[in-house]
């Protein structure tokens, strides 16, 4: 078992556990597949719990040695740099999006519930007004961190960190006149750094648990919802996973080819974990800690790595920016509204 890749591990877990899911869903009695998943469905929910209980302490940890570790000058360079990656890329999957769902023109009645879930979601974070959502959004980003820590609140957890690791770096680099201090934040920084190392660590011992944890997620997923996941949402889900693999597949390794000069499907390579983790718990907090081991793996400067995953993994959400245009093109066709190009350029720009 040593000598099998964690990788094909996972897939035959996910294979396995489909196969076993959709045998459940379409041959068992409704009330035998009910008694039986209960009985399942915690290895799966412990495997997503694991890795959000490890995410929490890599992220704070992560930005505080990050953020002191880049000279000052260094690190607004490196932060602003960062942060337009991120907007161009969400800015352009986003616009992606939108033209996709036009050229594959998403329309399903079933798919109704679906979009209105999304519609009310997103209806949900745009508050009660711009002005009013956006001095809450700024109030929230300065929060006590330990109950930031607690509730599971990243960019508080986020901005803290930055702050509290730049604040180390200038008392390291300026504070001369008291260099016992400067000692003493070096060492807080260092033991920081320790506690990134034990992080890193726990990662380890629960990638090891992927394949089983993925089983059990594919079981319970396919058992609950059978064909459905194949049959009347198929053109929504096709028009989703094209762009999505539009992006992974043909936009990303063009960027990485101009700007990186690397082979773009060897760099991709070495991320197979990563996106297949992604897939498989839909959730970027809890692919965080394998992004890590997979930069790590991959020869990457941690001081780079734990300044932009953390922060990538919070506010560069180009899955999420390029399916929420699909629903909205999805629910204005289904209710026979013709979105006009202020409207579309808006919700580019709200998204």
């Amino acid at each position: 078992m040593k000598k099998i890749p964690l990788v094909v591990k996972i897939l035959i877990g996910f294979v396995l556990g489909t196969a076993i899911g959709l045998v459940l869903s379409e041959c068992c009695a409704p009330d035998t597949t009910k008694n039986i998943l209960p009985w399942i469905s915690p290895f799966g929910d412990v495997l997503v719990a694991m890795l959000k209980m490890v995410v929490y302490p890599i992220i704070l940890f992560s930005l505080i040695v990050g953020a002191a570790s880049l000279p000052l000058k260094s690190s607004g360079k490196v932060g602003g740099s960062v942060l337009l990656w991120y907007t161009a890329t969400s800015l352009f999957a986003t616009v992606f999006g939108v033209a996709m769902a036009y050229l594959l023109n998403p329309s399903m009645e079933k798919a109704a519930e679906v979009a209105s879930g999304n519609m009310a979601a997103v209806a949900s974070m745009s508050g009660n007004g711009g002005s009013a959502s956006l001095a809450t959004f700024l109030i929230g980003l300065f929060q006590n961190p330990f109950s930031a820590l607690a509730n599971g609140q990243f960019l508080p957890i986020i901005v803290f960190a930055i702050f509290f690791g730049i604040c180390a770096r200038w008392i390291i680099d300026h504070d001369v006149e008291r260099p016992e201090i400067a000692q003493a934040v070096k060492l807080a920084i260092h033991i920081c750094e320790g506690f990134q190392h034990v992080s890193f660590r726990m990662i380890q011992c629960v990638v090891a648990y992927f394949p089983y944890g993925v089983f059990a997620l594919s079981v319970v997923n396919f058992a609950q919802n059978g064909t459905l996941l194949f049959g009347p949402y198929m053109k929504i889900t096709v028009c989703v996973a094209v762009c999505v693999c539009a992006m992974i597949f043909v936009i990303y390794p063009i960027a990485i080819a101009l700007f990186c000069r690397e082979n773009p499907y060897k760099v991709l390579a070495k991320f197979r974990q990563p996106i297949l983790t992604a897939f498989v718990t839909r959730s970027s907090a809890a692919t965080l800690p394998v992004s890590f081991m997979a930069a790590d793996d991959a020869g990457i400067d941690r001081k780079l790595s734990s300044f932009s995953l953390p922060m990538g993994a919070t506010v560069n959400m180009d899955g999420v920016c390029v399916h929420l245009p699909v629903f909205v093109i999805l629910a204005a066709n289904m209710f026979g509204h013709s979105l006009s190009v202020v409207q579309i350029g808006t919700l580019c720009l709200s998204i």
